[in-house]
């Protein structure tokens, strides 16, 4: 047999036989890490650890503090609770929905509720499972050989996605006998899994796994009742509008049933903004309007129909600009690395804005400042507001939700709104979409179109941008008067075609290329539908141009 060598990141060369699978090569010769390798970089390319040896190269051990390596043991691990729950109830079917609690939520569904009974058998299962390390095949299949599988399991979601997908063969993985279809790649064997609980959470379950930032404990237990109440009301809509899944849309825009689909996708979101224009007119004390969300969630198009629909109700409505309130730069407070954080709630004036909105509050009329962001200070340049009795404030930035921005307002004069794309549509029951992978479409779109950012430039920044949003807007989220679901159920067969446009640029030299890569993947499920056809007033015209409220 042919021998090649193999230079290991600690410096060690090895000469291995040609053909070897990575995995053995960590089994025998990196015994320290053999337990924790999820996926391995061979010669730069990050590739599963079932994967043949075939050149010379640079082996590394990829482990799950790695994002990549970290969605696959997420992967493995749902792919681990699917076989148990096939095991212990072999009628049930299971469908895995959107993050919650710091987990995941999913649903088993039989002819009586699941309980806490069930989920303990379930469990045990999972860890006999998990303790005899079974292997998991990757199988390469045609399309029709797929399909047959999926027919015989009566898995209508996934025969649904695969019919419109172009490829004549998929690679399905395979554990004990049961076959699935992944989007993503695979720790090795069920062992890779060291650490997860299951928990009741009706009507179903939330699933626990060490997140990245600390991979050797469980996230803390917490109950966001009111995004769980989100995530509920988005999946009636989903049903009303019969499009559960990324198959059942393709098939909507195949029979031209899309043009139906928007409209009553954008009334639901009008209904929806109309019932909470009217719940703050129907709060008397209630003159201040707090708007936050996470980025690309749509909040200045929402603040503009808010404001409308506060019109309908007789209210007349204010815009505050939160960026007006910066500090002069020469005080902005800098983060660990030195470099101005302008997310910081201290880069605010809060003295001044909380005295404004006192005297505002007080029919008042107060001067207004206006940030320069050219030279960094602020300036004064006549701009007033007075309220009169029947006026409201609409406030919208990323810190609305947190009580320290208003501290000397009473809480009875302010309304909390959180704003999020909270995605329920899945590619099928097995596959989710997740909510930040919409928000990241959506911001490269946007970028490009209206910024001049490239979306290698957005993809660098969004580790940054997700770092801001958990530390000041998710942990308030709860603090929310209310919650607005800003997700379109057919926004990414609108999107496809920009995305696509950016992500291509993208070469396999950037640090992003594997994330462009995933998206590119990830996008290619949708069929495209033309943006035209969406309405000026819409959420999603703020990403894509031509929006009556948002202006490039």
């Amino acid at each position: 047999m042919k021998k090649i060598k193999l230079i290991l990141e600690n410096g060690e060369t090895l000469e291995v036989e040609k053909g070897i699978i990575i995995k053995k090569v960590i089994d025998d010769n990196l015994s320290s890490e053999k337990k924790s390798a999820i996926l391995a970089r061979l010669n730069g390319k990050v590739v599963e650890l079932t994967t043949p040896i075939m050149e010379d190269g640079k082996l590394e051990v990829i482990n799950l503090s790695d994002k990549m390596a970290h969605g696959s043991y997420v992967r493995t691990l749902q792919f681990i609770l699917i076989r148990a729950v096939h095991d212990i109830l072999p009628s049930a079917t299971i469908t895995l929905e959107h993050s919650l609690n710091k987990g995941l939520f999913g649903e088993i569904h039989k002819e009586d509720d699941l309980t806490e009974k069930d989920i303990e058998k379930i469990k045990i299962r999972m860890k006999e499972i998990i303790s005899e390390d079974i292997p998991i095949r990757k199988v390469a299949v045609t399309k029709e050989e797929a399909l047959k599988i999926f027919k015989e399991y009566n898995m209508d979601d996934k025969i649904r996605l695969i019919k419109n997908v172009s490829s004549k063969k998929l690679k399905l993985y395979e554990l004990q006998g049961r076959y699935d279809y992944f989007y993503g790649s695979m720790a090795y064997s069920t062992g890779s899994i060291n650490l997860f609980d299951l928990i009741l959470y009706k009507p179903g379950f939330i699933l626990l796994f060490p997140h990245e930032d600390d991979i050797d404990n469980l996230p803390k237990k917490k109950d966001d009742k009111k995004l769980a109440q989100v995530f509920y009301e988005t999946e009636k809509w989903g049903n009303i509008l019969g499009v559960p899944d990324v198959g059942s849309l393709n098939e909507k825009v195949l029979d031209n049933d899309i043009i139906d689909i928007i409209r009553v996708q954008e009334a639901f979101h009008e209904k929806k903004i109309a019932y909470i224009a009217d719940t703050i007119a129907s709060r008397e004390k209630a003159r201040i309007i707090l708007i936050a969300g996470p980025s690309s969630s749509g909040k200045t198009t929402f603040a503009k129909r808010l404001g409308i629909q506060l019109r309908v109700n007789g209210l007349i409505p204010y815009y505050i600009s939160l960026d007006d309130y910066f500090v002069d730069r020469a005080h902005t407070p800098k983060d660990e690395k030195g470099d101005y954080d302008f997310e910081s709630i201290e880069a605010l004036d809060l003295k001044l804005f909380n005295e404004n909105l006192t005297d505002i509050l007080l029919e008042k009329q107060v001067k207004i400042p206006e940030y320069d962001f050219k030279s960094g200070t602020r300036k004064w340049n006549g701009k007033m507001i007075e309220l009169p009795k029947n006026g409201v404030l609409i406030i919208e930035g990323i810190h609305g939700l947190n009580e320290k921005l208003t501290s000397k307002i009473p809480r009875q004069n302010k309304f909390k709104i959180y704003i999020s794309a909270l995605t329920q549509l899945n590619l099928d029951n097995h596959n989710r979409i997740a909510t930040t992978d919409v928000r990241i479409i959506r911001r490269i779109v946007r970028d490009s179109l209206s910024r001049g950012y490239g979306a290698e430039d957005t993809l660098k920044m969004w580790d940054s941008i997700k770092r801001g949003e958990k530390k000041n807007i998710f942990i308030y989220q709860e603090e929310a008067d209310l919650m607005f679901n800003s997700s379109l159920v057919y926004e990414l067969c609108i999107l496809k075609k920009y995305a696509l446009n950016e992500l291509m640029k993208i070469d396999s030299t950037s640090s992003v290329y594997y994330e462009a890569l995933r998206l590119k993947s990830f996008l290619n499920f949708f069929k495209e539908v033309d943006k035209d056809i969406v309405p000026e007033n819409s959420i999603l015209r703020e990403f894509t141009g031509g929006s009556c409220f948002y202006k490039y």
